[in-house]
């Protein structure tokens, strides 16, 4: 009854309240993402993430959250937005305090209250802190969306206490979890798109503290991005080997196709920011990017054992099995041997 008194009294207001409680979201609201190219895409996936959050926000008022007190480096800041506080409910961005899980209590909230569109940011590693009410909105499928950054031992000098190096599978085998590890500027603002426009169950976003090369593409693979998985660059000669990554470590990928390519052997390289997007697909696409036959090498600078799924027992996988060590990130991904010349020596070990 008041709901309906409202809108014959504020047509305008009411309609708007009303599209926030049934979860649509507005006109023209993606109108406002840069487009990303060579010139202005090698960025940290974080970075790139603040921008699209930014140029959504503007568009998207129920948009709401904040950060574990890591704004800064979440790059989860809204231009012009006041903070919410007891003293003024208008603000709409949330200083949650170092306090991961009483965050994602809150966001699930919000989320389940309705007509809010809630998210949160925090290191990845903090992930863990936060597990009780990250499941929880999982089990519920709440629409919350979860900003983790610093996503590897590319964090660097902080040390492995604050590297992640399980948390990305962990999250993975959550049901109705939706994780993408986007690989550059491009992917990012996929991942964001899906993150808003999935109406059954969180979304996570695992960003790069470090810059991630921009990779060219053609428009239908702009377009396949939205599939979860898919082949970013076919072999320069006879496939013999395909090549899984994800995040950062696509760059690497590539690198290690240059390098095989050198040596007269064909890679194919599949970037593949959100594994359970995937899997959700239909066979035809999924056998058309990870074609049998051929063998397969993953490269993820995380737990290995996730990725037997895709590569088998007889694939090979590049990561990182043991919590990391403190020192820059360049010098942490040579040392644990997640290098492109280290891709293409397991790629060339798995061909027998």
């Amino acid at each position: 009854m008041r709901l309906a008194s409202y809108r014959t009294s504020y047509p305008d207001g009411g309609a708007e309240l009303q599209r926030r409680l049934n979860g649509d979201l507005p006109p023209l609201w993606d109108g406002g993402i840069p487009v990303f190219n060579a010139e202005n895409g090698n960025v940290a996936s974080r970075a790139a993430s603040g921008v699209v959050l930014n140029a959504i926000a503007a568009r998207t008022p129920e948009l709401i959250g904040g950060s574990a007190d890591l704004t800064p480096s979440n790059n989860t800041s809204l231009a012009g937005a006041m903070a919410f506080s007891p003293d003024d409910y208008a603000g709409r961005y949330i200083h949650f305090g170092i306090r991961e899980h009483g965050m994602g209590a809150i966001l699930n909230g919000m989320a389940v209250h309705g007509g809010i569109m809630p998210f949160g940011g925090t290191f990845l590693v903090f992930s863990d802190y936060m597990r009780g009410s990250i499941r929880l909105a999982a089990l519920m499928r709440a629409h919350v969306i979860y900003v983790y950054t610093h996503d590897s031992i590319g964090l660097g000098e902080d040390g492995p206490t604050h590297q992640s190096v399980e948390h990305v599978s962990s999250l993975r085998l959550i049901p109705n979890m939706s994780v993408w590890r986007p690989c550059d500027t491009v992917e990012t603002a996929v991942a964001w798109r899906h993150a808003l426009e999935r109406r059954d169950g969180p979304t996570c976003l695992v960003l790069t503290r470090q810059n991630s090369a921009f990779q060219k593409r053609t428009a239908e693979q702009r377009a396949a991005i939205a599939r979860g998985g898919y082949v970013l660059a076919p072999a320069a000669r006879a496939e013999r080997v395909i090549l899984i990554a994800t995040g950062s470590e696509v760059e690497l990928a590539m690198k290690a196709r240059e390098l095989l390519a050198a040596e007269g052997i064909g890679a194919r390289v599949v970037s593949m920011p959100c594994t359970s997007l995937f899997d959700s697909q239909d066979a035809a696409w999924r056998s058309a990017v990870l074609p049998r036959g051929l063998p397969r090498v993953s490269v993820e600078a995380g737990v290995t054992d996730y990725w037997r799924k895709y590569v088998g027992l007889e694939g090979g996988v590049v990561g990182i099995d043991r919590f990391g060590e403190s020192a820059p990130a360049r010098d942490a991904f040579e040392y644990f041997g997640i290098t492109a010349a280290n891709v293409a020596r397991v790629a060339k070990a798995t061909l027998g």
